[in-house]
């Protein structure tokens, strides 16, 4: 029964990921589907924002590896994969198939949106990590970051938690102790609605009915009001033992879509004074590292970066809304205008401190650095509009050059960088193995494979060229000629 009411709760909200894919997706048989690995792709580029590299076809060596593509971002991502393996993946064995997308839920739906609470419940995120945890030395134990983020992994869930707990408090007989049985009579869910939209709901008539008749008002309330996907039938909760896995993953629905609702001008202000106080204290500890690291050797500063880093984007996220807010300059008060000036600071300061560190970066990195980045600022530019079709021509055939220039190096960049010799004459490392895998990852999976687009996209502008003319062409025949001369002066014009 539990794993019956997984596959089908994980597949509703898989197609209601899917749904914002370019084409939409529908997965009609989990088990069936995740096999090709496309489905895995598409959802975790979704989630991710990012675009992922995939074998176009169906066989069992393309599945194969967009599988093993979705697995190893997923690993880069710092997510366990306990005993999921490819091959069980492909067979579509059930288990294996509900932990592999449960961990997806669990990192990308529930861990992102409870994080944004994690300050709110004093639980222990990397976000609201103690002035102990921050400190030079006990920030940068790689032993110390992977507690935290167990610790972390845990509380993730109790936000949640205490974050459905809130909402029902407000309607004092509504008690919720766990995402299994507190759930079944459907007043939680009732609840919550009433919460988020009061007038929705009639909690006191809903107290004298049956269960399944307040799941079944719940959801369906859910999906018309609050546009929230039915991933729940009735009598998938209304059971001695419901599925807490499940419940999570509809309950989180309700949290995103208390995010999404519109902040009074009061609230607000109080976000833009806790970034401001934030930004401050990165802009204090930048400068204070910078001071710190100034004699050290290039590996020690990388690892300093490397550091705060880790520590700055965890600690970022429940700031992310107010700092990425869409609003215009002429609708920002004073305090968001300035606090907008002091982000835009210190992101500016991180990234020169950044190319301080790739110039400082032991020979012959520091060529095939600065290689990397002039080929990817390359990449980076946008294409010619194709509306003028000769125009792009051109600039195609420029960037063509200049690409093909730049590639002549890359089978000499690429020995080099395989061969370099990490240790200096104490046999101390040279630089943090780290820096020299992103090289190698850039190297590969950003120019490697970008080349053929961009040869692509100059033929496809160039039969966009000619069909274009051959169209203008059979335009200006598509008349009565006159004399012969007139029809032998277009075909020695054609």
């Amino acid at each position: 029964q539990r794993e019956f009411t997984q596959k089908k709760t994980f597949t509703s909200w898989i197609n209601s990921i899917l749904a914002k894919h370019t084409p939409p997706y529908v997965v009609s048989d989990l088990y069936t589907d995740i096999q090709q690995g496309h489905l895995l792709l598409d959802l975790l580029e979704v989630l991710s924002g990012q675009h992922l590299p995939r074998e176009k076809g169906f066989n069992t060596f393309q599945c194969r590896s967009n599988i093993e593509n979705a697995l190893t971002f997923l690993k880069s991502r710092s997510l366990k994969l306990i005993n999921i393996h490819v091959a069980d993946i492909i067979e579509g064995k059930p288990s294996i198939v509900l932990g592999l997308i449960w961990t997806i839920i669990f990192h990308f739906h529930i861990e992102e949106l409870a994080r944004t609470l994690a300050c709110t419940y004093n639980q222990p995120s990397p976000a609201c990590s103690s002035a102990a945890d921050s400190s030079p030395k006990a920030s940068r134990s790689a032993q110390k970051s992977a507690k935290i983020k167990e610790r972390w992994k845990m509380s993730a869930t109790k936000a949640l938690l205490l974050w459905a707990k809130e909402q029902c408090s407000l309607h004092g007989s509504v008690s919720v102790t766990d995402f299994k049985s507190s759930w079944r009579s459907g007043l939680a869910f009732l609840a919550i609605i009433q919460a988020l939209r009061p007038g929705l709901v009639d909690l006191e008539k809903a107290k004298a009915r049956g269960n399944k008749e307040n799941l079944k008002e719940a959801f369906r309330i859910a999906e018309l009001e609050l546009n929230i996907p039915r991933l729940l039938e009735p009598e998938d909760v209304d059971v001695v033992n419901p599925d807490e896995k499940s419940i999570m993953t509809y309950v989180a629905q309700f949290l995103q879509y208390s995010k999404n609702l519109p902040e009074s001008e009061e609230d607000m202000q109080e976000k833009v004074r806790e970034a401001m106080g934030w930004l401050a204290a990165q802009e204090k500890k930048l400068a204070k590292l910078l001071e710190e690291t100034e004699n050290e050797t290039y590996y020690q500063k990388y690892k300093e970066m490397m550091s705060f880093m880790e520590t700055f984007n965890q600690e970022k996220i429940p700031f992310l809304p107010v700092l990425s807010s869409k609003r215009g300059e002429a609708e920002l008060s004073e305090d968001q205008q300035q606090m907008r000036e002091e982000w835009d600071k210190v992101i500016s300061q991180i990234n020169e401190w950044k190319a301080k560190l790739d110039q400082m970066l032991p020979s012959p990195l520091g060529s095939i650095e600065a290689w990397l980045q002039e080929v990817e600022h390359l990449q980076a530019e946008d294409l010619p509009d194709l509306q003028d079709p000769f125009k792009a021509m051109s600039v195609f055939r420029e960037i063509i050059v200049i690409f093909k220039g730049l590639m002549d190096c890359f089978d000499s960049h690429l020995d080099t960088l395989q061969s370099f010799k990490n240790e200096d004459e104490k046999n101390m490392p040279l630089v943090l193995p780290e820096k020299l895998e992103e090289m190698k990852r850039r190297l590969f999976s950003n120019i490697r494979s970008t080349s053929p687009s961009t040869f692509l996209e100059y033929h496809y502008g160039l039969c966009s060229a000619i069909a274009n003319e051959v169209k203008l062409k059979l335009n200006i025949w598509d008349v009565k000629y006159g004399t012969k001369e007139s029809v032998e002066s277009l075909l020695e014009n054609w």
